[in-house]
């Protein structure tokens, strides 16, 4: 498994997302996903199955020290205090002394981030988490948070695909040496029969989906974590490290008139 490190710090590149997966499927999927090689999972306070993922990690033949867990604090519990008691009540529901990443799932306009921070910094101090981060801040948010935070911010988890590339975030995260995780990198299903990433990848005998993480994976301070429950698309998902696309090939999956011819599919997901 290839790694992206920031601030000298190595994260597998391709995790596994958990969001909308519950119940059985959850633990099914996530032990699938360690039995076939990922480690990296992410979950959430907001997603309910953190006692699931916690499961499938303590009954999987992977050290939990391998393995890393990313969850998030729900924008309701960023004041200080909420942080560490809704982090300890996660930690119990995963059945883990640590989280290696700690995020803020939404920005909470009601709370400053540096009292968000300083509960995350007495969790750091306590060894509960290793790392802390935000999600779902744009560019400025971002720059405001590293400002005002006493903890220093590993990553910035926001939705990012070839026909959303925050290219501006994308940019600055590199600046600063902060890693950009990428949830939803297939567009929710969008980039499946992109023809675009079908006729790249007929080059390499990879499928649209491979042929698109690899444009994610292919910035030196991206991860991400696509969700699949099917094992097939779990191995491949995984399998996108034996190849590299060229300077031409990355700069037809993003280039504005490709873009463009997505304007559709991005007015539908963003319901403008």
């Amino acid at each position: 498994m290839e790694h992206v490190t920031v601030q000298g710090v190595e994260v597998p590149a391709v995790g596994l997302g958990t969001w909308q997966l519950t119940g059985e499927e959850c633990y099914e999927t996530v032990s699938a996903a360690l039995e076939l090689g990922y480690r990296h999972v992410d979950t959430a306070q907001m997603y309910e199955n953190e006692a699931q993922v916690g499961r499938a990690v303590a009954d999987s033949d992977v050290d939990r020290d391998d393995v890393w867990i990313t969850t998030k604090v729900t924008p309701g519990n960023a004041r200080r205090a909420d942080v560490v008691e809704s982090t300890e009540e996660s930690l119990e529901r995963l059945g883990t002394d640590y989280v290696d990443l700690l995020l803020l799932h939404w920005p909470n306009p009601l709370v400053s981030f540096r009292d968000t921070a300083r509960g995350m910094a007495e969790l750091r101090d306590d060894g509960r988490i290793r790392h802390a981060g935000v999600s779902n801040f744009r560019r400025w948010r971002l720059r405001r948070a590293r400002e005002k935070s006493t903890v220093p911010i590993l990553a910035d988890q926001v939705r990012f695909h070839p026909f959303y590339t925050h290219g501006a975030l994308r940019e600055y995260c590199a600046k600063v040496d902060t890693m950009l995780t990428a949830y939803s990198p297939l567009a929710h299903g969008g980039l499946l029969d992109d023809p675009v990433l079908a006729e790249i990848g007929e080059r390499y005998d990879k499928t649209p989906v491979q042929v698109a993480l690899r444009w994610v994976t292919g910035f030196e301070n991206v991860a991400t974590v696509p969700k699949t429950t099917s094992r097939e698309h779990l191995r491949q998902n995984i399998e996108v490290f034996d190849f590299e696309l060229t300077d031409d090939e990355r700069d037809r999956i993003s280039r504005p008139s490709y873009l463009k011819s997505a304007g559709l599919f991005l007015r539908n997901e963003m319901g403008i």
